[in-house]
Order: C-alpha cells, then sequence, then structure tokens
C-alpha cells in the first residue's frame, strides 16, 4: 500500500470523520463493489466445508496472500484441525486503540442436487423475472449495469465470504484515498466457525497476547428483516443434548409383539411433549430463572421496529410461541428446540415395526443469565421425573432387565452468549459510523437469536463485541441457493470503509 507522509494522513483522517459526501461515498463503494467481483467469484469457487480440511487449507492460503498483499503480516494459530488466520497492520497514525476484526470464511456443507445451477462452488449472477422466478444472466451485464437487486448464488456468499471481501474491497478503497485507519487493526478469520468453532476457546486462551485488543468487531450475519442498516449487541450460545429412548434389542413384528413390547418412539414422544405447554413455554421448573425485563430494556427492545404480521406471514403461521409479549423479547430467554428426531422408516421403506431405539437431537439457545450447565441438568433431572434412567452409555443386558425406561443422555456446551452494552464505548463508536455511511440511525439488536462462536473472545480478551451484519435477510444461508443482493454487498463495503476510517474516541 503506498505510504504518504503521517501529516497528510491525519488531515485526511480529520476530513473524512467531519463527513464524506454521500455521492462520494456511494461512488467509492459502487466502485470497489466493481472491482473487487474477480476476487469474489474466485474465492466462492473454493469448496468450504470444513469436514474436509485440505479444502480448507486452500481457504486459508488465499486469506493468507490476500491480506499479505494489502500490507499485514499474517501469522497461522495452530489447532488440532485446520489453523485460524490471524493479520495485523499497525496504524501509521499515532493511536493506542487496536481494533479486532471477525471474519468467517468455511460453509454449510452442499448437496448439490437440490441448487438451481451448474455447481455451488461456481458463483452466477442471476436477477430475479415475474413468473419464472430466478433467472441467470451473464458476468457481462454488469459491464453496462449495477441493479443493486441482482444476486449472485454460490455457497458462502452471505454467510460469510461476502463480507469477507467486502472487507478487503473496503481496504483497497481506503488505499487509493491514501486514508489512514486511525487505530491498530487485527483480523481474526475462523475456518471452523459451522462446526460449532470447537476449537476457537483454547485457541484464544493459548494466543491470547496476539489477539490484545480494546474492542471486537463481528462482520457476520444478516440485517434486521426489514434489510436496513443494522447493528448487533449480543448473541445467544448454544448448547445440545442428544436423547435416544431404547426399546427392544431389535426392531420388532408389531402384529406379534403390539400391545406388549414398549415402543420407544411413543415412549420419546411423550418425554419431548411433557417439556413444553401448548403455548410453546418450556415447563421445565427453573429454566427461565433470573431473567428480568425491565423498563429501559422494553423499550430498547420495542425500538426494532419488527413487522410481526409480516414475520408470521413470511414463516406460514397463524400464531407464534407465547414465551413473551414479541420477537425480541422471546429471543431474550434460553430456547429449548427439538431439531430432528429419528426412529424406525418412513414413506417407501415404511415397515409394520416396533422400533429398537429412538432418537431427538435438541439444541439450547443460551443468554447471558444463564449457565449453560445449570440448563442442562435441569433437563436431565426433568428426564429422570418422567421416570427413565438416565444413562451415558448403551444399556447392557442386565440394565434392560432392571429398568423400564432407559435412555441415553449426551450434551455438549458449544460457546456462551455475550452482549455488550448499546451506549458502550464500542456501540456509540460504530452508531457513530453506521450513521455516517448510510445517513441515518442504524436498527440495534440487543441480542440476536442465532449464536456465533464469540465469547471466548469476550471472556479471554477482556473486551466488547459488537457485530455488524450486512448481508440480505433472505439469503438462504444454510440451505440450497444461497445468495447476496448485490445492494448488499455494495452497502457493506460502504458501511466498512467508514467503519475502518472512523476514529475511536
Amino acid at each position: 500500500m503506498k505510504k504518504t507522509p503521517a501529516i497528510g494522513i491525519v488531515l485526511f483522517v480529520v476530513q473524512f470523520s467531519m463527513g464524506y459526501a454521500q455521492t462520494d461515498l456511494d461512488a467509492l463503494s459502487l466502485k470497489y463493489a466493481r472491482q473487487s467481483l474477480p476476487a469474489f467469484k474466485e474465492l466462492l469457487s473454493l469448496p468450504n466445508d470444513a469436514h474436509f480440511p485440505a479444502d480448507i487449507l486452500q481457504n486459508v492460503q488465499w486469506c493468507e496472500q490476500a491480506f499479505q498483499q494489502r500490507g499485514f503480516a499474517t501469522q497461522r494459530l495452530e489447532t488440532t484441525t485446520v489453523p485460524l488466520l490471524l493479520a495485523t497492520r499497525p496504524s501509521l497514525v499515532e493511536t493506542e486503540k487496536t481494533v479486532l476484526a471477525y471474519l468467517q470464511i468455511d460453509g454449510q456443507p452442499v448437496d448439490p442436487s437440490f441448487w438451481f445451477q451448474e455447481s455451488p462452488w461456481k458463483p452466477v449472477l442471476k436477477k430475479e423475472v415475474p413468473g419464472e422466478g430466478w433467472v441467470e444472466i451473464p458476468w457481462e451485464s454488469l459491464e453496462k449495469d449495477w441493479d443493486p437487486e441482482w444476486r449472485i448464488f454460490a455457497r458462502s456468499t452471505s454467510d460469510a465470504k461476502g463480507p469477507a471481501v467486502a472487507f478487503l474491497a473496503a481496504l483497497d478503497a481506503l488505499a487509493e484515498t491514501n486514508t489512514a485507519i486511525p487505530y491498530h487493526l487485527k483480523v481474526i478469520m475462523d475456518f471452523e466457525e459451522e462446526l460449532g468453532s470447537p476449537r476457537l476457546p483454547a485457541a484464544v486462551q493459548a494466543y491470547r497476547e496476539a489477539l490484545k485488543a480494546d474492542v471486537l468487531v463481528i462482520f457476520d450475519g444478516p440485517n434486521h428483516v426489514s434489510n436496513e442498516p443494522t447493528l448487533s449487541f449480543g448473541a445467544r450460545g448454544i448448547a445440545d443434548v442428544t436423547i435416544t429412548v431404547y426399546g427392544p434389542y431389535f426392531p420388532q413384528h408389531s402384529g406379534h409383539y403390539g400391545n406388549y413390547c414398549p415402543n420407544p418412539a411413543l415412549q420419546l414422544a411423550q418425554l419431548l411433549a411433557s417439556m413444553k405447554d401448548e403455548q410453546g413455554r418450556v415447563t421445565i421448573p427453573g429454566f427461565y430463572e433470573g431473567i428480568a425485563l425491565d423498563e429501559p430494556t422494553r423499550n430498547i427492545l420495542a425500538s426494532v421496529p419488527d413487522d410481526e404480521r409480516y414475520i408470521q406471514s413470511k414463516l406460514g403461521i397463524a400464531q407464534p410461541d407465547q414465551v413473551a409479549a414479541n420477537l425480541q423479547e422471546a429471543l431474550q430467554y434460553p430456547s429449548l428446540n427439538i431439531r430432528g428426531m429419528q426412529s424406525g422408516w418412513i414413506g417407501e421403506e415404511a415397515r409394520t415395526i416396533i422400533p429398537a431405539t429412538a432418537t431427538a437431537e435438541i439444541d439450547v439457545r443460551l443468554v447471558m443469565e444463564s449457565d449453560p450447565e445449570r440448563l442442562i441438568q435441569l433437563i436431565r433431572d426433568h428426564v429422570q421425573a418422567q421416570g427413565f434412567t438416565v444413562l451415558d452409555h448403551a444399556p447392557n443386558a442386565l440394565e434392560r432387565n432392571q429398568y423400564a425406561k432407559i435412555c441415553r443422555f449426551d450434551y455438549s456446551v458449544s460457546y456462551k452468549a455475550f452482549r455488550t452494552e448499546l451506549d458502550s464505548e464500542a456501540g456509540l463508536w460504530l452508531s457513530k459510523a453506521m450513521h455516517k455511511a448510510f445517513g441515518k440511525e442504524p436498527i440495534k439488536i440487543r441480542t440476536a437469536g442465532g449464536s456465533i462462536p464469540i465469547s471466548p473472545f469476550v471472556t479471554a480478551l477482556d473486551i466488547p463485541a459488537v457485530a455488524v451484519p450486512t448481508v440480505n435477510p433472505d439469503n438462504n444461508q444454510h440451505s440450497p441457493n444461497e445468495n447476496i443482493r448485490l445492494g448488499n454487498y455494495q452497502d457493506a463495503i460502504k458501511a466498512m470503509i467508514v467503519i475502518l476510517s472512523e476514529a475511536m474516541k
């Protein structure tokens, strides 16, 4: 990157902080949205399912080169599987502040048969045509036009290679305008986020000194459902529970042993039904203990412009669960979600049997006020209270003959929740930057419903964290035909240009 005299840089930073003309910012972000597309397409072409370490290492190498070309020093933070990647660049102006930016590079697994294109790893440009849906158009179309409603379809366009390449594009835009970043910048790249970042907590502890910073900025996630500029000040953590109920050794003929041999699928269904009431509230005693929303907090939550009629219509539901008065308040409580069940066979493979086992996978979204180990223990106690003998292994013959109702109970805690106050130094700094970028206050989310592996940074480094989501909320993340809207991609670059040039006070 070209270096300019220090005094010139300082003067430019002051000029920028007083307000970049909106037309200039729009033009700059559009220019670099266009220029960055070849790099974006190249990165999207690299498979990034973390179940395949060899593919992930190609992504690591790509990111190393990209940041080194922009004057960053890079360091692989080794783990027992694939490394995290840390890129650092000191500021050219005098400052005591350091910002750590988080980028996610890996993506969800894919089933190409459900994608409406040649390959999920071959990005395509599409526009929506009435009556035909999303129709592929040539990339050359962008040479003449830039329609913000057009979209790029490929795995990880939104979750989360789009924000990563937008970050690189913003760095390039600042280089062209000789704008110094007014703080020391560190960038941590996570290549196992979709696996729950299992190696991240230990890595943060091991490399705590290298990661040291004043604030963590997370460039990940979708905007509010309105697609307006958004800041998210917290996220729920996540734990998971697997319950397997045991019946006979092997599936049995339902004619020979129906009405005699207990059915584990029915026992599991009854057990799960006992965990919630008809309004969707968890009935396990103490599950919501310690959570109280005071009036200031309710006011913050009420400021989020949710159109709940639209949300319910989009979801295809007539009435939501009654855990709280509205969506934002509901997200402040821990959840208990049955994410999958399995027993026997159905459809064309159906057979008249009493299954041998029945399994349920449960995820528990965690909030700041709830200790995950305590919640897991409450669930386990509830299972025992329903008459089950709870084991940490498959039952042996002696246990099968001794206990009428048996289940295996396994669990893990991926990471805890985090939350930063809206009026914190980090919150005020980012709110100011977003207002400059878009000419209006961003929507401020107290706690996002999803989970991102940020609490290890917050805990180990003792720093606040705020997420800057940028992608369109209807991006099909984790699903076939994932996409990013061109307008959101440009807006991501715009937001990052201002954040990277806005000094922290």
